[in-house]
């Protein structure tokens, strides 16, 4: 992979691979071949998925960084349940060549560590175009380090209206609008935003990615690359299902179709609230991390773990997803920020801002 080669040209040391849901198809890292991963704040819990073997060697202090890929939360959902920081980046800014693909157009490919400040460390790295990925973008990079201590005093933060009602824990709620006010002292102005079309966000997401899935893995078919569907889990034979079934001549035009329809309403809504603000602030996830057995055994609820991470990548922008604090129990809770596309700088700068005068993103787990 290209970002493997870049990580290594830079002088890193590579440990090995992690702990996923298989193909990228879960949000708890219980759907592997390796059995669950388990959450480092407490152990009866999920790490968050589909990356969560990655997040939670992070936060146990195993490694320094972790490279993933977020296609539709899969690097923010386990970094907010693990209180580390993950980004997610524009769609296009790093090069996607040698990863296997689950849903091409949803795809990035990002890092995962203990702070904003070795996320622009790392995206410095393995952020560019690349000849063998035609999807990667020709666009200048930024120089992320350089700019990052540059604050957030005058910015614009919204908080959009919809991600902040019914469904949402309310420790969650409590302790992202305690960051909210935290950016105010900073100097940033927060104010409530309105993204109408993000209600359609999941149906539009769990319709076009299984839909891209269900081609991608076509491959898997014996004559090319070997016979791998005695290898799919459930949790991907449902994906490749509800996929080849929206793609099929009689049901195209109701799903498929619609589904790209408001996908450009999606994007329009986010282009609609970036005309008048530099970033959005909201949740990562709407609970804190769930127990062991409630996702999996759950598939909506399963689904709806995504419900604040998949609007950014339906609209292909990026997203940095960093600790705000911990509930009353000692479990993490993470917030996100969202940016117009290659905004990546900006994020950057504001999660190091944040964490300058937090100090979430320094806890440890007790581990025994």
């Amino acid at each position: 992979a290209t970002v493997v080669h870049k990580v290594n040209s830079a002088g890193a040391i590579l440990l090995g691979k992690m702990n996923m849901d298989a193909w990228g198809h879960g949000g708890s890292t219980e759907n592997t071949d390796y059995g669950p991963t388990k959450n480092p704040w407490d152990i009866t819990r999920v790490p968050g998925g589909s990356g969560g073997g990655p997040a939670a060697a992070i936060a146990a202090r195993m490694c320094s960084f972790a490279i993933g890929e977020d296609t539709g939360g899969s690097i923010r959902n386990p970094a907010g349940w693990c209180g580390i920081t993950g980004l997610k980046v524009t769609y296009g800014r790093v090069s996607r060549y040698g990863s296997i693909a689950y849903a091409s157009s949803f795809d990035t490919v990002g890092p995962t560590a203990k702070t904003a400040e070795d996320c622009a460390l790392i995206l410095q790295h393995i952020a560019g175009q690349d000849p063998y990925d035609a999807t990667s973008s020709p666009l200048p990079m930024g120089d992320y380090l350089s700019h990052i201590k540059q604050g957030v005093k005058g910015k614009t933060i919204g908080i959009p209206k919809e991600f902040m009602s019914e469904g949402l824990d309310s420790e969650v709620r409590q302790l992202v609008l305690q960051a909210a006010k935290q950016f105010t002292d900073l100097g940033a102005k927060v104010e409530e935003v309105s993204l109408p079309t993000s209600k359609y966000a999941i149906s539009v997401y769990y319709l076009l990615a299984p839909s891209e899935t269900s081609s991608n893995l076509a491959r898997y078919d014996g004559i090319r690359y070997g016979n791998g569907r005695d290898k799919f889990t459930p949790e991907t034979m449902r994906r490749i299902m509800i996929g080849t079934y929206a793609l099929s001549a009689g049901y195209y035009d109701a799903y498929y179709k619609k589904a790209q329809q408001a996908r450009t309403l999606i994007i329009q809504d986010y282009e609609k609230v970036f005309s008048g603000c530099d970033m959005i602030l909201s949740p990562v996830s709407p609970t804190p991390p769930t127990k062991l057995g409630e996702l999996i055994s759950d598939p909506v609820k399963n689904m709806l773990a995504d419900i604040y991470t998949v609007t950014t990548n339906t609209a292909g922008i990026p997203a940095l997803a960093l600790p705000c604090g911990f509930t009353k129990t000692g479990l993490p809770v993470g917030m996100q920020l969202q940016g117009p596309m290659f905004s990546e700088e900006l994020l950057l700068q504001t999660g190091y801002a944040y964490q300058q005068v937090t100090d979430h993103h320094v806890q440890k787990p007790q581990l025994s």
